[in-house]
């Protein structure tokens, strides 16, 4: 997906095993980002600044929702472990990735493989993105500020 494109309608199952969907949050603005792997380093730094940030985010009309391909029992862990006040969707089948074109090829540690490309959609009131965060722009421990320095908070 790019900037001006509309984010699909069923996002998909949170931790708590609620079905997500953008017309949930109309009149909303979200910041939906995807993450490779719960309870690792960057992710958890990265979550931890949403949330840290969330109340800013919030009086900005912003609600955070995450993704990635981990089950919804680790998604819980994790949640709960990090006192993490927003949805992570349990993207199994990555089908949710795929479709927002965060799940491609990347290399670590010098391999190429296949997975999830951290990346940041900041999505209008009307479910369309406006703003595209690319993994190599993505500072996990200051994300939330670099959000609000783009929004002009």
């Amino acid at each position: 997906m790019t900037i001006g494109d509309k984010i699909p309608e069923i996002l998909g199952i949170d931790q708590d095993g609620r079905e997500i969907k953008a017309s949930d949050y109309k009149g909303k603005k979200i910041i939906l980002y995807s993450y490779p792997k719960a309870n690792t380093s960057g992710c958890t730094a990265e979550a931890c600044s949403l949330q840290a940030h969330k109340e800013e985010l919030a009086a900005a009309g912003y609600e955070i929702i995450g993704v990635s391909k981990d089950r919804k029992e680790l998604q819980k862990k994790f949640a709960d472990a990090q006192g993490l006040q927003f949805p992570l969707i349990a993207d199994t089948e990555t089908t949710l990735l795929q479709t927002l074109g965060c799940w491609g090829e990347k290399v670590a540690c010098g391999r190429r493989t296949i997975g999830i490309l951290r990346t940041t959609y900041l999505v209008n009131e009307d479910g369309v993105i406006e703003k595209i965060f690319q993994p190599k722009e993505i500072k996990t421990k200051m994300h939330a500020e670099q959000i609000l320095d783009y929004i002009g908070k």
